[in-house]
């Protein structure tokens, strides 16, 4: 293998020429099963290493940052296939030394790995994003990011002590039923959104009289839509005061009711067709169907979030359900250092 060296950060650079093609040279990846492990031991005898790795979808790149300040060139990981040769190589390596692998947060394509690296036994870091972007250009003199100069700066960092303990925790039974309901809550509540944006794109050219009166959520509009179709159906339902009352019950008062049927006669919306009237009736089933799961979600969160301390705290001020997004989004808040951390 061979090695490259950062120029010391405390050397004056007065020509960025002179640094600039150096750079683009030590980047360049080489492919992992490339690597001699033993060559690298016997060069560096002892010696603590960090390897900060920066994770892609498809690929992952790796850069060995030893205790004297020397740096590998960056390796190339094929993400998962060679995931298992990556960790072996690590293994080696840390045969006789203290190896500490650091990685950036970077959604789930790490997560395979983190789990590779916590079975191997191998001590895991984390670094922050907005760190490593801001010291890119302390750590070569060139603001520019690339996947093997973002490796090479989180090593640095973790080197540094700027860094914290990441290893994989498996989820427990009921971290991962919180997850589930939060991801099924946040689907459905997307869903939602979107058939509402139709409806009201639809409701503004055939019935704008209607949601002046009821709001464009409101379950019972949703079902005079899915069982009207428009205003006109409405309308010539003789029924149809004591439908809505019923669907309202004590939420929806009478002179809701009497204007909303009123409108409906007296529309000036553009009159509709029989496959108009099925595209409103399909499309208000449609974010009904979307609104129960969303009012399921919350339900199954409520009762999850009871006798914890922390969801049941955070709910009374932000509400439960948003306490559970807030746990599964960030964590335990009480992992954080101070609350502006954690904010």
């Amino acid at each position: 293998m061979k090695r490259c060296e950062r120029p010391l950060l405390s050397e004056p650079r007065t020509r960025v020429s002179e640094v600039i093609p150096m750079i683009s040279r030590a980047y360049r990846a080489t492919d992992v099963n490339r690597v001699d492990a033993s060559q690298l031991s016997n060069s560096h005898p002892g010696q603590a290493v960090v390897v900060g790795i920066d994770l892609g979808k498809y690929e992952l790149q790796a850069v060995a940052r030893w205790q004297d300040g020397r740096f590998e060139r960056p390796w190339r990981v094929p993400n998962p296939g060679q995931i298992p040769h990556l960790v072996g190589l690590l293994q080696q390596l840390a045969a006789g030394r203290r190896l500490t692998v650091a990685l950036e947060p970077s959604g789930t394509y790490g997560d395979a790995l983190r789990q590779a690296l916590g079975d191997a036994q191998l001590s895991v870091h984390r670094v922050s994003p907005k760190a490593a972007h801001d010291y890119a250009e302390i750590f070569d003199g060139v603001p520019s990011q690339h996947d093997g100069k973002d490796a090479a700066v989180v090593a640095e960092l973790a080197a540094l002590g700027k860094s914290w303990e990441w290893p994989y925790d498996p989820p427990s039974e009921w971290e991962q039923e919180l997850t589930y309901w939060v991801d099924w809550l946040d689907a459905h509540r997307r869903v939602l959104v979107m058939w509402l944006g139709r409806i009201e794109a639809l409701l503004a050219r055939h019935w704008p009289e209607a949601t002046p009166v009821l709001d464009l959520s409101s379950a019972t509009l949703l079902r005079v839509l899915a069982t009207y179709g428009g205003p006109a159906d409405l309308a010539a339902d003789p029924e149809a005061v004591a439908r809505l009352s019923r669907w309202g019950g004590r939420w929806l008062r009478v002179d809701k009711i009497q204007q909303l049927v009123g409108g409906a006669r007296t529309s000036v919306g553009v009159r509709q067709g029989e496959r108009e009237k099925a595209r409103l009736r399909a499309f208000a089933e449609e974010a009904l169907r979307a609104r129960r799961e969303v009012a399921r979600s919350r339900t199954r969160l409520r009762r999850l979030a009871q006798g914890h301390p922390v969801l049941e705290a955070q709910g009374r001020v932000v509400g439960v359900a948003t306490a559970c997004v807030l746990w599964v989004g960030c964590g335990d808040p009480r992992d954080y250092s101070c609350g502006r951390a954690y904010l």
